[in-house]
């Protein structure tokens, strides 16, 4: 029998053992304690000991992680550690003969985990409320039970069955339950086994509650007609409503939301908005009021007509058209309209303007303008209208775009623009002739002396294609231009120096010439006898 199966079947053949042990009266082996009560994953010691003074077998049969701490000459001591589940723990002896005891583990956990089920985001007031709460792990479950609360009233008290276990209860919503806290809470209750009463309580859930009457809201004050231009009010009501200031309102005309001011009372709300029709609501529009509380919505309708004139049609034979292409350029107002086209008025003075026009590259882009205007009770009204002509034309790849001589200074920053147009727009790629190299467009670089060359740029589009030739040309760096006037600097630093110093030891010698003949001419003065006066 392999190993698992075994340890599988080891708990059943301990538990048919203990039951054909014998009484205690005639027992040779006792056990100490014979119930024990601990948490799961707990440790605790069990004594085995013999009637007889030197028993040649004493032991303890478990499955468990087991380990002797302590013997005497008839007893010994075991300590059972990390103890997951219920377990049968038998005790024997051979005193003679071979007797047996039993004891019995039972492991105790709280639930792993307790929650409430989400409660709905708003509960109508009146209707049934399920809560439903998930109860996983915790054992013994004989003392394990699920409590239901609201705040700290008990609604319901269950035991948990099953793994993991489901506990529900059903409550009517009622307007007091609106804010109300909703909890589950798990009470295993070991008080008989002396031990102490353990509670989880899970993340408690709020509730919603609302109530909104079948009845749509009134609207108020709502005009029949709506003239462009001109403003007025349009109102609605409801009451009887629960939470008030939980209700939204929103006033649409023709589906177009209006800046409604709103204001709550106790169970009621209003809401007001001005309305100012405009030209793209002319016809029948629909007013609508509608008020929304919790997950549902009540609304009341009135029909309005807005009249106005509307903007002028413009029209392009063709909104994109290839280069050389005659297009029709056509503005057209309602009746009684008189139109521009592009700045210039209708003539005769009409509602309806053309203009004709060969199309050109310099086109492609263009937006023509028309206005229509229009005479009400001596007020001129316009209406504009734009519309884009897009030109296709093939490549342009133009010399005040795309220099033909570049010349460069070897080692400076450089960047070769070249722009390439048309529509589409080209891609556009510069090449050395002979080696393909490519040259960078738009990119900041230092220039390197292999830069100089003849490259073709091409611009290719569906249109076509289009190239260009571009030199480069690059100034090469020469350093022997800094030797030489580093040289001719220093001679002349050093043929300076030497004709300071020549100067200064010329005159030094003058000076020192010039002095020694007036000393010699002293002297002889000194030495002349003087002439006697006759």
């Amino acid at each position: 029998m392999a190993p698992d199966r075994v340890r599988r079947a080891l708990p059943a053949l301990l538990a048919l053992l203990a039951a054909l042990l014998p009484g205690p009266g005639d027992a040779q082996t006792s056990v100490f304690p014979s119930e024990v009560t601990l948490p799961r994953g707990g440790s605790t010691r069990v004594n085995c000991s013999a009637a007889c003074a030197e028993p040649s077998k004493l032991g303890l049969e478990t499955q468990l992680s087991k380990e002797e701490v302590a013997h005497g000459d008839n007893w010994k001591v075991f300590e059972l550690s990390d103890v997951q589940e219920d377990s049968t723990l038998i005790c024997f002896s051979d005193c003679e003969s071979q007797s047996m005891a039993s004891a019995r583990l039972t492991v105790y956990a709280t639930p792993d985990s307790v929650e409430l089920a989400p409660l709905p985001p708003w509960q109508p007031v009146g209707e049934d409320l399920t809560l439903r709460c998930r109860v996983v792990g915790g054992q013994p479950r004989a003392q394990l039970s699920v409590l239901l609360l609201r705040g700290e009233e008990e609604l319901s008290r269950q035991p948990a069955l099953g793994e993991p276990a489901e506990v529900t209860a059903t409550v009517q919503a009622d307007r007091s339950d609106h804010g109300a806290n909703f909890s589950c809470v798990t009470e295993l209750d070991l008080r008989p086994l002396g031990l102490e009463l353990f509670k989880n309580v899970s993340a408690p859930r709020q509730l919603q509650t609302f109530e909104l009457p079948v009845t749509g809201p009134q609207l108020a004050a709502t005009p029949a007609v709506v003239e462009v231009g001109a403003q007025c009010h349009v109102s609605c009501s409801l009451d009887g409503l629960f939470p008030a200031p939980e209700a939204q309102v929103q006033l649409e005309l023709g589906g177009r939301k209006l800046d409604a001011t709103v204001s709550h009372g106790k169970d009621a709300v209003s809401a007001m908005a001005s309305v100012r029709g405009t030209a793209e609501e002319e016809g029948a529009q629909q007013v609508v009021c509608a008020v929304l509380l919790g997950n549902r919505r009540v609304e009341a309708t009135a029909e309005v007509t807005v009249y106005s004139f509307p903007a002028p049609n413009l029209t392009l034979s063709e909104p994109e058209v290839s280069e050389g292409t005659e297009v029709v350029v056509q503005c057209e107002g309602h009746d009684g309209t008189r139109v521009t086209l592009d700045g210039t008025p209708a003539w005769p003075v009409s509602a309806r303007a053309q203009l004709r026009l060969n199309a050109s590259a310099e086109d492609n882009g263009r937006r023509f303008s028309c206005s229509a205007a229009l005479d009400v009770a001596g007020q001129v009204l316009r209406k504009n209208q734009t519309r884009e002509l897009r030109v296709l034309y093939g490549p342009r790849l133009d010399e005040r775009d795309c220099l033909g001589n570049w010349t460069w200074q070897e080692g400076s920053q450089q960047t070769l623009r070249c722009e390439a147009w048309g529509n589409p727009r080209p891609e556009l790629s510069c090449r050395r002739e002979g080696t393909g190299a490519p040259l960078p467009i738009g990119e900041l670089r230092p220039v390197q002396r292999q830069f100089a060359g003849t490259y073709l740029c091409r611009a290719v589009s569906s249109r076509g294609e289009v190239t260009r030739e571009v030199f480069i040309h690059v100034l090469p760096y020469k350093h022997s231009n800094v030797v030489i006037i580093i040289v001719v600097a220093a001679v002349v630093l050093l043929g300076t120096w030497g004709t300071a110093a020549y100067v200064y030891n010329r005159q030094r010698k003058i000076k020192k010439y010039k002095l020694q003949k007036a000393q010699e001419a002293a002297t002889v003065k000194l030495n002349t006898p003087q002439a006697s006066p006759s």
